[in-house]
């Protein structure tokens, strides 16, 4: 079991899981990068382990130059191996890698609005239904109109948990562009769109309780 973030990023080298949910959360940077309009796109990723979904994505995506962004992870050792692979990777101007408080609305100023965000590995580290109705209501803090948002979220005890998500996400400005499950049926990859105007960010808010530990996770309830 891990004890830390850190060493629950080491799953990803032997859960197969992991890995598809990885590959289509790869695929939705892919196409949002694809579909944003000529010139920067800004990134936002919160709880962003060591970067590996939009780093992985930039690799090989022809407009790797035009993507400019922030990455934020509590983690410090997640936090710096995130920002060896920024400078390995040639990016080090466009992009950058804050070891902080994803939760908290000041640790995103400057870096938004953004036109892709990623919170991927979070719903499933929420409280209750209300933390994540919270957590999507809080999202156009972060967004601008055609704003897209990437989310991931895992089923437990046979609970599809990402059709309440999803279900959530029908109650806001956020219109579903896609949703695939892994091949194993037991977890959710979707992006939204945002067809609001955005709000204003405030300073130091909390915007959701992030309240998972990672030695809850074994093999059969990643989430």
């Amino acid at each position: 079991m891990p004890n830390n973030w850190y060493e629950w990023h080491d799953l990803y080298n032997s859960d197969a899981r992991l890995q598809q949910r990885l590959q289509i959360v790869r695929e939705y940077i892919w196409s949002a990068i694809d579909a944003s309009p000529p010139g920067i796109i800004r990134v936002v990723s919160a709880c962003a382990g060591d970067g590996r979904d939009l780093l992985g994505t930039l690799a090989s995506h022809p407009r790797k130059s035009d993507v400019h962004g922030r990455l934020v992870e509590l983690n410090p050792e997640l936090a710096q191996q995130g920002r060896d692979k920024i400078e390995s990777a040639g990016l080090s101007q466009q992009l950058e890698f804050v070891n902080g408080d994803a939760t908290n609305s000041s640790s995103y100023i400057g870096a938004v609005p953004a036109d892709i965000i990623i919170v991927c590995g979070i719903f499933g580290n929420l409280a209750s239904e209300a933390e994540l109705k919270r957590l999507i209501g809080n999202l156009p803090k972060l967004a601008k109109k055609g704003s897209f948002a990437i989310w991931t979220r895992g089923h437990t005890d046979g609970i599809a948990h990402s059709e309440t998500v999803r279900k959530v996400f029908r109650d806001t400005e956020f219109k579903e562009v896609n949703f695939q499950l892994t091949l194993t049926g037991d977890m959710g990859v979707g992006i939204h769109r945002y067809l609001g105007q955005g709000l204003p960010l405030p300073q130091n808010q909390q915007l959701f309780v992030f309240s998972g530990v990672p030695d809850k996770y074994k093999s059969a309830t990643l989430a």
